[in-house]
């Protein structure tokens, strides 16, 4: 059951930090060393969201270990370059960021929707940093439509991926920040909460990046780059004995019940936690939960 509106708060408990990466900037949390100084947090977000949506989750891992949370390139208050931001831009950006803030030691990557496909890119190219893996409606490769979504979620997003279509509805309509996004939590975003999500994107100019990720989702081969980084990243996440907590909802959208039951099975290491009513934003949901759970997996890697 998705808690209740009173259980969550909206108020931002941050402030953040700003730091130069490449030609631009990004926003981040960092709350700072703790007495496990040895192992950092690293909280990565998707579309169209920020490191707001950590906002009532870090609290119950921040005392215990260092929590960074950056604002991927182009959203919530990082810097917006002349960029394409396909994958591999976002990639090259959080990589710089990366090195920037948190250049060495062992690290925990809690990540969804896309911030899933960057985090394990970058784990599986820094194997020997990852202590552990917590995952939520995490973006893997989708063999067929089929497999991406029910028959509503791949009309919608065949349209989105439609260069007329697609820029009409998430620039110009800006449906994604103001239709998708609310749509993907079951409980309703206060006011205050939908303002902060869209504050990010005012302009056409500045919704670029939210009409690019969906285009960039690898969907029976294609783009063909994502897709060869997906497959790789997957194989490893399948191989691996990586400590590994994921987190699934019903209905839910990239892991349904039915996909959580088969990592359950194939995931090596892993603990899977039933979160109930949840669609795609599960932050939002159950961000209380959510906590609580990373906080006893964090602790059982320190042990």
């Amino acid at each position: 059951m998705a808690s209740t509106n009173t259980s969550i708060s909206s108020s931002y408990p941050f402030t953040q930090k700003q730091v130069p990466v490449l030609d631009s900037h990004i926003a981040y949390i960092d709350t700072g060393a703790t007495r496990n100084a040895s192992l950092t947090a690293i909280f990565l977000h998707g579309n169209p969201t920020s490191s707001y949506i950590w906002r009532n989750i870090i609290p119950h891992v921040g005392p215990i270990v260092r929590c960074i949370a950056p604002d991927l390139i182009g959203m919530g208050k990082s810097g917006k370059p002349d960029i394409a931001y396909r994958f591999v831009d976002h990639f090259r950006y959080l990589d710089a960021f990366l090195d920037a803030v948190v250049s060495n030691g062992p690290v925990v990557i809690v990540a969804q929707d896309w911030g899933s496909a960057l985090g394990l890119h970058w784990a599986f190219r820094h194997q020997d940093r990852i202590a552990g893996l917590a995952l939520m409606e995490f973006i893997r490769p989708f063999l067929t439509w089929d497999d991406a979504g029910g028959v509503q979620a791949q009309e919608v997003f065949k349209r989105f991926r439609d260069a007329v279509a697609g820029r009409k509805l998430i620039i110009d309509d800006n449906v994604f920040v103001k239709v998708l996004l609310p749509g993907g939590v079951i409980r309703r975003l206060t006011g205050e909460e939908q303002e902060y999500y869209e504050a990010p994107f005012p302009t056409a100019a500045s919704r670029e990046p939210v009409w690019r990720w969906p285009n960039e989702i690898p969907i029976e081969s294609h783009p063909k780059d994502v897709w060869d980084i997906a497959i790789q990243y997957h194989v490893w996440l399948l191989e691996t004995a990586t400590p590994k907590l994921v987190f699934w909802a019903t209905p839910g959208a990239f892991i349904k019940p039915e996909k959580a039951s088969e990592y359950a099975k194939k995931l090596k290491n892993v603990t899977m936690i039933d979160l109930g009513e949840g669609r795609h934003y599960l932050q939002e949901d159950h961000p209380h939960e959510i906590g609580v759970r990373l906080d006893e997996f964090i602790r059982r890697l320190l042990d």
